[in-house]
């Protein structure tokens, strides 16, 4: 039996995860700080603070899962990136591999950033491209990162998933594809940079599956979670308001670019793609159109979960 411990199951990732881990045959244990969902539809839900060590420890020895994939961090949108608590979940990453592998763990596989890398190249590589993290986020994680790759307990195996730029129904509505997709559909101007970056956006139900297919199987280190799409900001905002029908309402320029935004940031996406043989399901264009559509059906003044 394969039994799963995810972490941030309840998260804009981990609940994405959810079928995919179902349909792989694993028997789940989701963890979320937040209240369990009444309809458990076959899934082992625990709320467990994973900043405990002690509680921890007793639920991993409780379950005895094979395998972990970890996704929990705080991530508050306009804060998570200088935010404190980065070191907190850094030490509680490496406690939570340390007590996966004394409780009979097999194999692990954790969720990173692209902001471990040094952002003035680019085009980012896991073999070549070095890490120069310039947040507490970004630091965090790539500590981690190091110490997942660099000391991983004897009788596991683990990988490490650096994730680019991600869309979907669900995401919190201050980030990108959200925002422009709500203001457009209340029919109010969607405000945006010059959008002239480029970046690769992935949609969440693919990201998901990238990192199931990587927790089953043996492929170990870094891996760059993304679609190998690159598009600029502008292209893809553009898409939206096509989709909803209001062009006119978009205004580029209207915000000044963040200091150190660089102009291209994308990922190399060979290894997921030729040694996982792993795809995404949904172009750029359907998975936006899905968004639309998700955001229409719910209430456009309601706050979705990060």
């Amino acid at each position: 039996m394969k039994r799963v411990l995810l972490t941030g199951a309840s998260g804009f990732i981990g609940s994405q995860s959810l079928p995919h881990l179902i349909r792989r045959g694993y028997e789940v244990h989701a963890i979320t700080y937040r209240n369990l969902p009444g309809n458990h539809n076959g899934i082992h839900w625990h709320r467990v603070d994973l900043l405990n060590s002690h509680i921890v420890h007793d639920v991993l020895f409780e379950i005895a899962p094979t395998h972990l994939l970890h996704f929990a961090w705080y991530a508050e949108p306009g804060k998570y990136q200088q935010a404190a608590q980065n070191s907190e979940w850094c030490r509680a990453g490496m406690t939570l591999l340390r007590d996966f592998a004394a409780s009979g763990g097999r194999r692990a596989v954790f969720a990173g950033t692209c902001l471990e890398y040094d952002l003035s190249y680019g085009y980012c590589s896991e073999a070549s491209t070095p890490c120069v993290p310039v947040t507490p986020y970004g630091a965090s994680k790539f500590a981690l990162a190091q110490m997942v790759a660099g000391l991983p307990p004897a009788g596991v195996s683990t990988a490490w998933g650096r994730i680019f730029h991600l869309y979907g129904p669900g995401e919190h509505p201050s980030r990108l594809v959200a925002s422009v997709i709500r203001s457009l559909l209340r029919n109010e101007p969607a405000h945006c940079t010059h959008g002239h970056q480029v970046r690769d956006f992935t949609h969440v139900s693919d990201i998901a599956s990238a990192f199931v297919a990587l927790l089953d199987s043996a492929v170990e280190g870094i891996v760059n979670v993304g679609s190998g799409k690159p598009v600029s900001i502008r292209t893809l905002v553009l898409t939206i308001a096509e989709l909803i029908g209001a062009p006119d309402l978009v205004t580029f320029g209207a915000i000044a670019t963040p200091p150190n935004d660089p102009p291209l940031l994308i990922p190399n996406s060979s290894r997921i793609r030729d040694q996982l043989g792993w795809a995404p399901r949904w172009a750029l264009s359907e998975g936006l159109a899905h968004t639309v559509d998700w955001w229409r059906t719910n209430s456009v003044g309601t706050n979705a979960q990060a």
